[in-house]
């Protein structure tokens, strides 16, 4: 047997290492555990009481209730949405191929005769009565009506051509309109004459539509 000592100097297999000189017999006894003892009483007295019942939940109730407020929300939603439609309805004109024509034409006739005010009117989009100074929306309307009287002197809308509906409100409509050139053109500026497409964005706003911005085809914005 190998090992750090000679096989005459070791123990069985349950005694003290022993050395030279050592008696077997001055080591103590050791000690053996005991079995576990049987028949140990039990730390409860008497028998164990029998389980708790407990109640169970009924579930049906929490989820009708849940259910109930889903139903009370979704109609509030829908009163606010139906409320709040009505009420643009009611102060609003629908947006047609009519009222597009009739609003289109009325802000290039502005344009024509110079009328300031109702190019402002237009072109703020429904902001022109609570702007408190309106003398720099004045300049940029004259501007505006004054390169197209250079360019026309005389447009009318022929037909709607394409209405793109953005809310029941607001809409890009394209137009063909029939111009005639101005008699008194600046050198180098082209005469147009005949028909020809332009695009508007219009709103409907306060029982009126309008012409929120206009840009022909073949020119500049105005």
């Amino acid at each position: 047997m190998a090992g750090p000592y000679p096989p005459e100097y070791g123990a069985g297999p349950i005694g003290p290492q022993m050395y030279p000189g050592q008696n077997p017999q001055s080591f103590p006894p050791q000690p053996f555990p005991e079995p576990y003892p049987e028949n140990v009483p039990s730390a409860y007295p008497g028998m164990l009481p029998p389980p708790v019942p407990y109640p169970k939940r009924r579930r049906w109730p929490l989820v009708a209730g849940a259910l109930a407020a889903v139903a009370v929300v979704v109609a509030l939603v829908a009163a606010i949405v139906l409320a709040t439609r009505g009420g643009d309805e009611a102060s609003s004109t629908a947006l047609t191929d009519a009222s597009a024509k009739s609003a289109i034409q009325e802000y290039l006739n502005a344009m024509t005769d110079g009328d300031d005010e109702t190019v402002a009117r237009h072109t703020l989009c429904g902001m022109f009565d609570a702007v408190k100074e309106r003398r720099s929306d004045l300049a940029l309307a004259n501007l505006s009506s004054d390169a197209f009287r250079n360019q026309y002197g005389r447009a009318e809308v022929t037909s709607i051509d394409k209405m793109v509906m953005w809310s029941p409100h607001q809409a890009q409509v394209l137009f063909t309109m029939r111009v005639e050139p101005t008699g008194s053109s600046r050198r180098g500026q082209p005469r147009t004459e005949g028909e020809q497409q332009a695009v508007a964005q219009l709103l409907s706003h306060d029982d009126e539509v309008l012409v929120c911005s206009y840009l022909p085809r073949t020119a500049g914005q105005y």
